[in-house]
């Protein structure tokens, strides 16, 4: 089953990158650089951010439907970053070197399958929980840090 990796829209996130660190620090956000790679994951770019590079640190709700599945966990964004368009079934090199978790969730945002895979087999996980009916995406996720990292959806 074919799918395509999609990265947070930049958009989402210019506002914060214009504030000053006092200000991020009222909502929860903190600014960092970036000193040691990998270890940055960037949800715009799909990259891992580079030492010395700037990136913000904050709470993102990844599953916003209410339902019991509704959660939010910390991410990375890179203040240099361009968003992302991988080609499909292509998995970037970030994605690549992790353990991950995904998550599969049905049209009404309930979970119907999910698994931990090596990143390096992550495509073929991906096609497994999109050639299921009942999947309309899948949430992928740092499985040691639990943090949400790109969503895979069918081309």
């Amino acid at each position: 089953m074919p799918f395509r990796l999609l990265a947070l829209e930049r958009d989402e996130f210019a506002p914060f990158f214009e504030k000053d660190d006092e200000s991020l620090a009222a909502i929860g956000v903190q600014r960092m650089q970036v000193d040691a790679e990998p270890g940055y994951p960037c949800r715009i770019s799909l990259q891992d951010a580079r030492v010395g590079e700037t990136v913000l640190l904050m709470n993102y709700e990844h599953q916003p439907a209410s339902t019991p599945y509704r959660s939010s966990h910390a991410i990375f964004v890179r203040e240099a970053a361009r968003e992302a368009r991988p080609d499909p079934d292509t998995v970037p090199d970030m994605l690549r070197r992790r353990l991950i978790s995904a998550r599969a969730f049905d049209t009404d945002h309930m979970m119907v399958a999910a698994d931990i895979v090596d990143g390096e087999h992550l495509a073929a996980l991906i096609e497994g929980m999109l050639a299921n009916d009942s999947t309309d995406y899948v949430h992928l996720h740092n499985a040691q840090r639990g943090c949400y990292l790109a969503c895979a959806a069918r081309v």
